[in-house]
């Protein structure tokens, strides 16, 4: 039975991340608007407005979501290569999920924020040494983190909500 919830699987950061993997990571994150932008096209609002599994978010929240989230993973990098292992906010996603934005703007004010947030974080990421990609940041739930771990973390966060939208397309049709 598929699981609506993680499509992909879950994330496991207590696994490595080898440097002659970054260049790929980095690549499934820049590819990353083009393909939400892929997953949601033509989709209309009561589309959108459809949760991808009961009791989950509706693909307008998704879409919301992920500049959310990879804004908040964005600064993380910068304080970690500017900062001794700092240790990070976490935030309410299903509260921020809630607000008015997340549930009812269009979704291209989300796709256009993606676009110029994994052009800039793209720029950073490349220019990282692989003894950057060691300094570590403090996340409140999971420990001491290497942005190694982080960097798989968001390239499989990006392909995780893409995979919500596209099963649920083809499970409804779309």
């Amino acid at each position: 039975m598929e699981d609506l919830r993680y499509p992909i699987g879950p994330f496991d950061p207590s696994v490595s991340v080898e440097p002659d993997r970054y260049p790929a990571l980095i690549d499934e994150i820049s590819a990353l608007p083009a393909r939400m932008r892929a997953a949601t096209l033509a989709l209309d609002d009561h589309q959108l407005d459809t949760p991808y599994r009961e009791g989950g978010w509706t693909v307008r929240q998704v879409v919301h979501h992920v500049p959310d989230s990879h804004m908040n993973a964005y600064i993380r990098f910068r304080w970690t290569l500017t900062e001794d292992a700092p240790l990070i906010k976490t935030y309410e996603q299903t509260r921020w999920a809630e607000l008015p934005d997340a549930r009812s703007a269009p979704l291209e004010v989300s796709l256009r924020l993606l676009d110029a947030l994994h052009d800039r974080w793209e720029w950073l990421l490349r220019a990282m040494t692989p003894n950057d990609y060691h300094r570590q940041l403090q996340h409140p739930e999971w420990g001491r983190i290497d942005l190694s771990v982080m960097l798989r973390l968001y390239a499989w966060h990006g392909a995780h909500h893409v995979a919500h939208i596209v099963n649920l397309r083809k499970r409804e049709g779309w």
